[in-house]
């Protein structure tokens, strides 16, 4: 076997354990919620190149916020866990960030000028009303 394919297996081991402890393994929300909050990091790069106002400061800050939203999710997990594991916490979690990195992304389109479809801004607010209703059934 070459040295690098074991590094690749080794990595890709490493990385599903860390996944699956901290996340229970990965859903299709949390796949959701990457992509989303890939996108919000691209396109608030986008605008504040467009804008002039990239500054690497800003960048490291942006970073460190989407990590903590991952720290979030893992900690509702651990409660979900303790509760019963039945997902509840992490799910609302999950669906409030992806409600705020989806307004983000529009924010982002709103300073480059793009227009935004109204079915999108709608989703924003599935996405909000679902983060409350879960929120709500949990009293």
């Amino acid at each position: 076997m070459d040295r690098w394919d074991l590094i690749v297996k080794w990595t890709a081991a490493v990385c599903g354990s860390i996944t699956s402890y901290l996340f229970g393994g990965w859903s299709a929300l949390l796949n959701i919620l990457l992509f989303f909050v890939v996108i919000d990091y691209i396109t608030g790069i986008i605008a504040a190149g467009v804008r002039g106002e990239l500054r690497s400061t800003v960048g490291l800050i942006g970073i460190t916020k989407k990590i903590f939203i991952f720290i979030m999710v893992a900690i509702a997990y651990k409660i979900d866990i303790i509760l019963g594991d039945v997902h509840f916490l992490e799910d609302t979690v999950i669906f409030f960030y992806l409600a705020n990195e989806l307004l983000s992304i529009i924010e982002n389109g709103g300073r480059l000028g793009v227009t935004i479809p109204p079915v999108i801004r709608k989703a924003v607010e599935i996405l909000q009303g679902k983060s409350e209703d879960d929120k709500d059934e949990g009293k």
